[in-house]
């Protein structure tokens, strides 16, 4: 299936049941007790590739960001990557119960993957993109992560280079990079509008 196809309205009720299925999860782990959820009917049967991000505050401080390319059933995936980007993500400790009414939900759903003529075959805004190099190295950014950090394609890219974990230059495997770009439909969600959603359910 071409999770393409699957695309609707980032506003849309369904869409948003995502946000909330993903601070149910989280919440319910952290509480130890079982939460009722629901998982859009809709969305049940569709498959995509996707992150999990979880921040704090107006600010958005970033708390954890882990996801997954295997387009898999997207109930399950989110699932699993609600929990793991917010416990294993080995840049920041686990994510504690008192924190949940400061937390933020964000989940990129990843489609229209291609293969980039070159290194700066990307739209910034518009792209994420995946590099992979030397078959040890690889690394990604989602389409938000240039934009927001006021980085050009030269910049975005040592960054992707070195968050791959060589320690060398971008100039040294410039040549050996293969890249695939690909787009995503963000949603997002704070812990104040997930109990408003919560309340009208």
């Amino acid at each position: 299936m071409d999770p393409s196809s699957t695309i609707e309205d980032p506003n849309s009720p369904d869409l948003k049941l995502l946000c909330v299925f993903a601070f149910d999860t989280l919440i319910s782990k952290l509480s130890k007790q079982k939460i009722s959820s629901i998982f859009p009917e809709s969305l049940k049967l569709k498959k995509f590739p996707l992150f999990v991000t979880w921040t704090t505050g107006p600010s958005k401080s970033l708390r954890g960001c882990i996801g997954t390319f295997k387009s898999d059933n997207l109930e399950s995936n989110l699932r699993q990557f609600a929990l793991t980007a917010a416990f294993e993500d080995s840049r920041f400790n686990p994510i504690k119960f008192s924190e949940i009414k400061n937390l933020n939900v964000g989940i990129s759903l990843l489609t229209n993957f291609e293969k980039a003529k070159n290194c700066y075959d990307w739209e910034i805004g518009k792209h994420g993109i995946q590099i992979n190099f030397l078959k040890y190295y690889h690394a990604t950014f989602l389409p938000e992560v240039a934009l927001e950090h006021k980085m050009d394609k030269e910049t975005t890219l040592r960054e992707l280079v070195y968050k791959s974990g060589y320690k060398g230059q971008l100039e040294d495997v410039i040549d050996k990079i293969e890249m695939t770009r690909y787009q995503s439909l963000k949603l997002f969600m704070t812990y104040d509008d997930y109990l408003k959603f919560k309340n009208n359910l």
